[in-house]
């Protein structure tokens, strides 16, 4: 389901907080006839909006891997000096981080209702549960639509408090939703994040024809030629392939790196 706890990966550590304070509770569902759980009123869902300029559906997209990173359930823009990052919950791999300088936008698709987008009741959610742990919420109609900006606290290195500002942003598309969670440099000054933004409109999901609860993570993979090596190995031999990578600490997932 949407929102379980996971192994959550960052882009120079500037994501942990954000894949924390995104986590929805488990067991809030999204159909029509759904009973309400709680004395708040449930947002409606409306039908899904157009999206004449991206994120695309894979019926959509005649050749979805020119230009793109091949990661099964998406396909995600390939851009010079980028970084991509894979997160893990269990053994599946379930998002992706890109990275770019000083910015990263993680992406995550997920199963949606076939009539119905979810992006407005997740956006209530995210929010209840960052203003829970003590943060600040600012809905706000951006360059993607409606978007969360956030300030979620953060323990410093140091050990004292802070905050981290971060963007959560979202699209629904025919049968899925696609979450972005943009962080860094992107977050903290937004007019600065056109690259990372036209990387989530850009991206192409794959939901497949099969039978999925709405929430349902889809599922991503490697690249055919990623290589996975431990974290600060370095490995020469790498340069006939696209992608080097390496594994994290326990709380990050498995990276890929693209050197263009």
């Amino acid at each position: 389901m949407f929102g379980r706890r996971k192994k959550s990966g960052s882009a120079e550590g500037t994501a942990d907080a954000a894949g924390e304070a995104g986590q929805l509770t488990d067991g809030v569902g999204v159909d029509a006839d759904d009973s309400e759980a709680g004395d708040a009123p449930r947002r409606a869902n409306l039908p899904p909006a157009p999206r004449p300029d991206g994120p695309w559906d894979i019926s959509e997209v005649s050749q979805p891997e020119e230009g793109r990173v091949d990661l099964g359930g998406v396909f995600v823009p390939a851009v010079d000096g980028m970084e991509l990052r894979v997160e893990v919950a269990g053994d599946a791999i379930v998002a992706a981080t890109v990275v770019v300088r000083d910015s990263a936008v993680q992406l995550q698709a997920f199963a949606a209702p076939k009539k119905e987008g979810i992006w407005g009741e997740v956006r209530e959610e995210i929010a209840s549960g960052i203003t829970q742990q003590g943060g600040i919420i600012d809905e706000v109609e951006g360059p993607l639509g409606w978007e969360l900006r956030a300030q979620v606290p953060v323990q410093l290195p140091d050990g004292t408090g802070g905050v981290q500002l971060v963007r959560f942003i979202g699209i629904d598309g025919p049968r899925w939703f696609l979450r972005g969670v943009i962080s860094g440099q992107g977050a903290v000054q937004p007019e600065a994040a056109g690259l990372l933004e036209q990387i989530f409109r850009d991206t192409v999901v794959v939901r497949g024809e099969g039978p999925m609860a709405p929430r349902d993570p889809i599922v991503l993979k490697l690249p055919d030629d990623a290589q996975m090596v431990a974290e600060g190995v370095q490995q020469e031999e790498q340069e006939g392939s696209r992608f080097s990578g390496g594994m994290g600490q326990l709380q990050r997932g498995p990276e890929i790196t693209e050197v263009r």
